[in-house]
């Protein structure tokens, strides 16, 4: 038997051609009687040969900027300068590899010709958009790499066909917001990562999703540390009690807090964010064509809840100045009493010897002429 490799070095097919035992292909002695056989022995070879050539052309379609490996069923397509999906992936792949390339978009399906793929990474592209049925048909997929692209927003049924996944990575995007579900619950999901971005709030229901998350990544992002993030503060402590891993959440606004790692904001700075009225609510917001007005009651973008600091002296210096001017004031104030109270009692006392004098002057005289009288009474 002679093994032969099909596609080269990208191929992943081998067939097998039988030969003769003493190792001479097609090599046979012609008779008179023997062409009939030898007419079959040839055909059957050649049918052989043309249904190998012909499974080589089916089974082997790596793209031809691609490098293909039959050990791990990868697709090496990176650094090619490829600016769309190539068309001919072999439908076995499991690990598809497009990174550093300049694709720009991808349409509804793109991977539709490998429903079998379990990682794909998209890292360092051009993508500033994904259709919401993009991830069509990867129910094996576990891992999603699209860090260092251009995207600004997310649908909320983008993700909503990968059932499986485990690695999600959108850092080093320009995502402003994400929404509340991205088409979850992911029950699969145990690392997300979104830093580097312009994130200033996340949905605590959106982390809610995934219960099984493990390593979360949100450094670096413009977060907004007013009451609104409260949920996401109140989330993370409880990951965290539960062993989860987070590289922080630092504050960029307000002043007050800007450097600041929200975690360590005390709960009691945050107040009540305010509810939207009823009426805007069953309005059911703008029209389409309609100009935004101001509403009575509610507050505007500029008057949000922010965090509001207790009042607390500048130092320790001001603080000891405090206490000794109060300490001070405090016995000033007592001596005055003190001294009103000895004025008080002085004149009191001075009043009451001044009523006792007058009344005793008459009794001296009576006291004199009755002893007069004693005095001229006859002996």
């Amino acid at each position: 038997m002679e093994t032969l490799l099909g596609c080269r070095e990208r191929g992943w097919l081998q067939i097998t051609i039988p030969v003769d035992p003493t190792g001479n292909k097609y090599k046979h002695h012609v008779q008179s009687d023997s062409y009939p056989d030898l007419f079959l022995f040839v055909t059957g070879e050649m049918l052989l040969l043309a249904s190998g050539i012909f499974l080589l052309q089916v089974a082997c379609g790596c793209p031809e900027r691609c490098h293909c490996h039959l050990s791990s069923r990868s697709v090496d397509c990176s650094r090619q300068g490829l600016v769309e999906i190539p068309s001919d992936l072999p439908p076995q792949t499991q690990t598809l590899l497009l990174q550093d390339n300049q694709i720009h978009q991808l349409p509804a399906f793109a991977f539709r010709s490998v429903p079998q793929l379990t990682t794909l990474n998209l890292y360092n592209n051009s993508l500033s958009h994904l259709a919401p049925g993009v991830f069509h048909g990867l129910r094996q997929l576990q891992v999603l790499n699209l860090t260092q692209n251009s995207l600004h927003s997310l649908e909320s049924r983008v993700f909503h066909s990968l059932p499986q996944l485990k690695e999600l990575d959108l850092s080093s995007n320009n995502l402003s917001h994400l929404p509340t579900s991205l088409g979850g619950p992911w029950k699969n999901l145990t690392v997300f990562a979104v830093q580097q971005n312009q994130l200033q709030q996340v949905d605590r229901a959106l982390l809610e999703s995934m219960p099984r998350v493990r390593l979360l990544f949100l450094k670096d992002n413009l977060w907004k540390c007013n009451c609104h993030l409260l949920g996401l503060k109140l989330w993370l402590e409880k990951f965290i009690y539960k062993g989860g891993v987070m590289d922080g959440v630092i504050c960029v606004s307000p002043d007050s807090w800007t450097g600041k790692d929200l975690l360590q904001i005390p709960h009691e700075l945050y107040q009540p964010c305010p509810f939207a009225s009823p009426n805007l609510e069953s309005s059911g917001g703008l029209q389409p064509g309609s100009s935004p007005q101001a509403v009575p009651g509610l507050p505007d973008s500029h008057s949000e809840c922010q965090l509001k600091p207790k009042p607390r002296p500048a130092n320790l210096r001001h603080a000891v100045a405090t206490v000794v001017i109060t300490g001070v004031v405090c016995g000033v104030v007592c001596l005055m009493m003190l001294a009103s109270t000895i004025y008080g009692c002085t004149y009191a006392a001075l009043t009451a010897q001044g009523h006792r004098g007058p009344l005793a002057l008459p009794s001296e005289p009576a006291k004199t002429k009755g002893k007069n009288l004693f005095d001229s009474s006859p002996a």
